[in-house]
């Protein structure tokens, strides 16, 4: 019950579900460019990242200073389908801008 509660509970933002939505359409992401994307800070985006990690939808992999997102493989079947029904949710999916300014 309490995994049930907490994955249903980390869909109840209509931006984590466009992170989700914008993470499953890319094979990985950089931390970096889902602030790009979505035009956020880092520590905004790192919270909806780690409500969605918390949730069991992603991994990260750290690459030197940056991290790096993709879905975690291999998904039971209640998470795999709410990744199918969010791909109908008819959500606008910002463009991947590629590359960290790095400083």
């Amino acid at each position: 019950m309490e995994v049930f509660l907490k994955t249903v509970g980390a869909l109840n933002d209509e931006t984590r579900l466009k992170i989700l939505n914008f993470i499953n359409h890319q094979d990985e992401v950089c931390v970096c460019e889902i602030e790009q994307a979505f035009d956020m800070i880092q520590s905004r985006i790192s919270r909806h990242l780690k409500i969605l990690k918390e949730a069991g939808f992603l991994k990260v992999e750290r690459r030197s200073r940056w991290a790096y997102y993709s879905i975690r493989k291999p998904l039971d079947l209640f998470r795999q389908s709410i990744l199918e029904e969010i791909k109908h949710l008819g959500m606008e999916m910002p463009s991947l801008k590629q590359g960290c300014d790095i400083e």
